[in-house]
């Protein structure tokens, strides 16, 4: 995974600047500025209202007492459109719309959100192979409960010799300091 995300690192800017490259021979290097930016402002204000409206659907499912997951995962999906439409280039903007148009986005969160299903089912039938017995979620069953409950009182074994001071009390020390 690491490895991936080095390539991907190196990988996009380069194509990204080599798809800037191409669209500036082709209609000039302010216009492709221009385009740059306009596609940020523009992909900002649709990551807005759709994330008002996936908002509004998530409020209604939790209204009516369902899980609103599809919605969830169209949440994080409109802030990574967000984070990509904002970042400069052509490619990443492409990525950005597909994540945001409502017809793209419903299946891929569909998918994404079967494959997170299929992730924690798998996951809770491998805690069984957890050292610790449990699951982090699982309260200790009461048949494993080893706590016991009890007062003490230190008393002194008659076995030890200790020093006078010791064994006469605070009173009895006071009036033979004074004496």
């Amino acid at each position: 995974m690491p490895f991936l995300f080095i390539f991907l690192l190196f990988l996009v800017p380069a194509v990204e600047v080599s798809v800037m490259m191409r669209v500036s021979d082709a209609v000039g290097g302010w216009n492709t500025f221009a385009l740059v930016i306009l596609t940020a402002a523009v992909g900002v204000s649709l990551v807005r209202s759709q994330g008002l409206v996936t908002l509004m659907s998530v409020q209604r499912k939790l209204a009516t007492g369902e899980v609103p997951g599809q919605e969830i995962v169209e949440g994080m999906m409109l802030a990574l459109a967000g984070v990509l439409l904002f970042i400069p280039g052509f490619v990443t903007d492409l990525v950005g719309l597909l994540l945001l148009t409502p017809f793209t986005r419903a299946p891929i969160a569909a998918f994404v959100l079967k494959r997170l299903q299929l992730n924690v089912v798998t996951s809770r039938f491998s805690q069984s192979n957890n050292p610790f017995g449990q699951g982090p979620f699982q309260r200790p069953k009461p048949e494993d409960d080893n706590v016991i409950d009890g007062e003490y009182e230190r008393k002194p074994d008659p076995s030890e010799k200790r020093p006078e001071s010791h064994q006469l009390g605070d009173d009895q020390q006071d009036d033979n300091k004074r004496q």
